[in-house]
């Protein structure tokens, strides 16, 4: 793995680990089973594009990428909360009108980005030489900040109430909690930042793409379900942190495995993304029960 693809595997990796502190929020936090980050991770990439294309300054258009995915989670939130309709049918509901709706939004399948200013733009050198590692900084900042952020807010007597309905959402409303609210702002949370990293996305890929979202779910569970799995614990700042090292994790073995020689040579290639990527929650899903087989073998 040479150095520059070291430096993207780890760019990759920041930018889906704003997905993953999304898919926390939903899966873990709300236990609202959410494929709406599917559809929401390209519409934050085509109003950031549509926004820059236009003259408007590349971190208000982050804003509004945002902006536009916490709309689309309130969305599914309140299909459920107010038309009863379930949890996974109303997110599969929004991620197939969004593609249209992010048809319409690009008025093309792809916007290139070519020349455009971004949030990237005052810090790079005019010969592009500190590009592979200024980017990954400041997408760092992005990621603590919203790391930081939300650990505050999960800590405040909003964001505990929050985690109390997706503990128990009975016995949150006998204790006067407004379940119904908690969802709607949970799931525009979530969206908001997947939908930020599908901004930042465009940026590194230099276009923005309707297909571009095809198994954010996928990864986003793959990044949680690693980070759990490597730094166990119930902590709000454990569980962040522990999603944000499985999104750094799960982009490297991504980069390690798709770069090596050695896999190359028993036909492993680019297309084999999604296909690893299953594989990765596979392995990840089933570590507990290998480490306790390993416990049983050493005890016995």
């Amino acid at each position: 793995m040479t150095l520059i693809a070291l430096f993207g595997g780890i760019e990759s990796g920041l930018i889906y680990a704003l997905v993953a502190l999304g898919v926390l929020i939903s899966f873990r936090i709300l236990d609202f089973p959410d494929l709406t980050t599917d559809g929401s991770f390209p519409l934050g990439a085509a109003i950031f594009a549509v926004c820059v294309t236009n003259g408007i300054n590349p971190w208000l258009a982050c804003l509004a990428g945002a902006a536009g995915g916490a709309a689309a989670g309130m969305v599914t939130a309140w299909l459920h909360v107010s038309l009863k309709i379930l949890q996974l049918l109303s997110s599969i509901l929004v991620m197939v009108a969004l593609y249209s709706i992010n048809l319409r939004v690009m008025d093309a399948p792809m916007i290139p980005l070519n020349g455009e200013p971004s949030v990237f733009s005052p810090f790079i050198a005019e010969d592009y030489s500190n590009q592979f590692w200024v980017q990954p900084l400041i997408i760092l900042g992005f990621v603590v900040v919203a790391k930081l952020l939300l650990d505050w807010f999960f800590s405040t007597e909003a964001g505990l109430s929050m985690r109390a309905t997706g503990v128990n959402s009975r016995m949150a409303r006998a204790q006067g909690v407004g379940t119904s609210k908690m969802i709607i702002i949970g799931m525009a949370l979530s969206n908001a930042l997947v939908a930020l990293g599908g901004a930042l996305f465009a940026h590194m890929q230099g276009s923005a793409d309707v297909a571009s979202g095809i198994g954010t779910i996928v990864i986003g569970l793959a990044a949680v379900i690693i980070g759990e799995n490597l730094f166990p614990g119930k902590r709000m700042l454990v569980l962040t942190l522990s999603a944000i090292i499985g999104a750094l994790v799960y982009r490297l073995v991504i980069t390690f495995a798709l770069g090596s020689e050695f896999l190359q040579s028993f036909g492993v290639r680019q297309t084999d993304l999604n296909l690893i990527t299953a594989v990765l929650v596979v392995v990840a899903l089933r570590l507990p029960y290998i480490k306790r087989y390993f416990k049983r073998k050493r005890s016995s």
